[in-house]
C-alpha cells in the first residue's frame, strides 16, 4: 500500500500548530488567571512561592503538540524545497545506480513546487541533457522514478544500433569493459557521452535494438535507463511531463546490499552523474 508522506507531514505541522496555537491564545492565559487567583487566595508568602512554581499546568496534548511542531515543520520544509531521501529499487538505472542505493534528491533544481499541491511557486531551472532526474510516473503519479535525461523540449531524438542521435548528431559510445550481473550474464558496457556527461551504460547483446525516432513535445522530457535492454522509460510509457519533475539525483548516502545483507561502503558518498 503506498502513501503519501509529504501529505502526513503536512496534516501533521497544520494540527501540532494549530494545537499549539489555539492553547497558547485561548486556553495558557485561562490557565495563568487561574493559578494568579489561587495565589491571591492563599495570600502570605509561602502559599505565593508555592503557586508560582508550580505554574499553570499544560496539558499533555498540548506539550507534545509544541515538542513535535517544529521538528515536524523542519522536516516538511528540508523534504520539500531543499533535499529529500529517494532508495533504488530496481536495476534500471546500472551501472550508475545499484540496487539499494539510498539517493539524495535537490528539490530546487528545476523549481519550488508546494508539497502535496506540486505547484510551481518559484523557477530555479530547468533539466540539462544528462542529469539523472527523479520524477512521477506519468502512468501514476503517485510512484516516483528515476532515469536519465535524454531529450529536452524541441529535441529529436533518434536510436539506431543502440546509439543514440540528438538533432542529427550522433552521441559518442566508447567501450568500457563487461558488466556481470545477478544471474551471471555478460553484458558490454559502454562510456557514453551526453554532452559532456560521461556515464557507463549497459547493453545487453542477447536483445535486439529497437530503433525510433521522437520529437519531444514543449514543456516535455525524454527520459532513459542507463541499463537500456532493461529500462522501462520514454521508451514505452512516452514523455515525462514538466509538472510531473521532482528534482535531480546528486549524491548516494546510503547503501544496503540486500542479497548479501551488507552495506557497500565504497558507494557511500559517491556523486552522480
Amino acid at each position: 500500500m503506498s502513501f503519501d508522506f509529504a501529505l502526513i507531514l503536512v496534516i501533521g505541522t497544520l494540527v501540532t500548530g494549530l494545537i499549539w496555537a489555539v492553547d497558547a491564545i485561548w486556553f495558557a492565559p485561562k490557565r495563568r488567571e487561574a493559578v494568579a487567583g489561587a495565589v491571591d487566595t492563599e495570600g502570605g508568602e509561602g502559599g505565593e512561592s508555592t503557586a508560582a512554581a508550580s505554574g499553570p499546568q499544560e496539558p499533555l496534548l498540548v506539550e507534545y503538540a509544541r515538542s513535535f511542531f517544529p521538528v515536524i515543520l523542519v522536516v516538511l520544509l528540508l523534504r520539500s524545497f531543499v533535499v529529500e531521501p529517494f532508495r533504488i529499487p530496481s536495476g534500471s538505472m546500472l551501472p550508475t545506480l545499484f540496487i539499494g542505493d539510498f539517493i539524495l534528491v535537490s528539490k530546487f533544481s528545476y523549481g519550488l513546487r508546494l508539497p502535496v499541491l506540486d505547484t510551481k511557486i518559484l523557477d530555479t531551472g530547468e533539466p540539462k541533457r544528462g542529469d539523472v532526474m527523479v520524477f512521477r510516473y506519468p502512468r501514476n503519479p503517485s510512484e516516483d522514478y528515476i532515469k536519465r535525461v535524454i531529450g529536452l523540449p524541441g529535441d529529436k531524438v533518434e536510436y539506431h544500433n543502440k546509439v543514440l542521435y540528438i538533432n542529427g548528431k550522433r552521441i559518442s559510445q566508447m567501450p568500457a569493459g563487461h558488466y556481470i550481473d545477478s544471474y551471471g550474464q555478460r553484458l558490454n558496457m559502454r562510456l557514453e557521452d551526453l554532452d559532456g556527461v560521461k556515464h557507463d551504460i549497459i547493453l545487453n547483446p542477447a536483445f535486439p535494438g529497437h530503433d525510433f525516432s521522437v520529437t519531444v513535445p514543449p514543456h516535455s522530457y525524454f527520459a532513459m535507463g542507463d541499463n537500456r535492454d532493461n529500462s522501462n522509460d520514454s521508451r514505452v510509457w512516452g514523455f515525462v511531463p514538466e509538472a510531473n519533475l521532482v528534482g535531480r539525483a546528486f549524491l548516494i548516502w546510503m547503501d544496503w546490499d540486500s542479497q548479501e545483507s551488507r552495506v557497500r561502503w565504497s558507494r557511500i558518498g559517491s556523486v552522480i552523474h
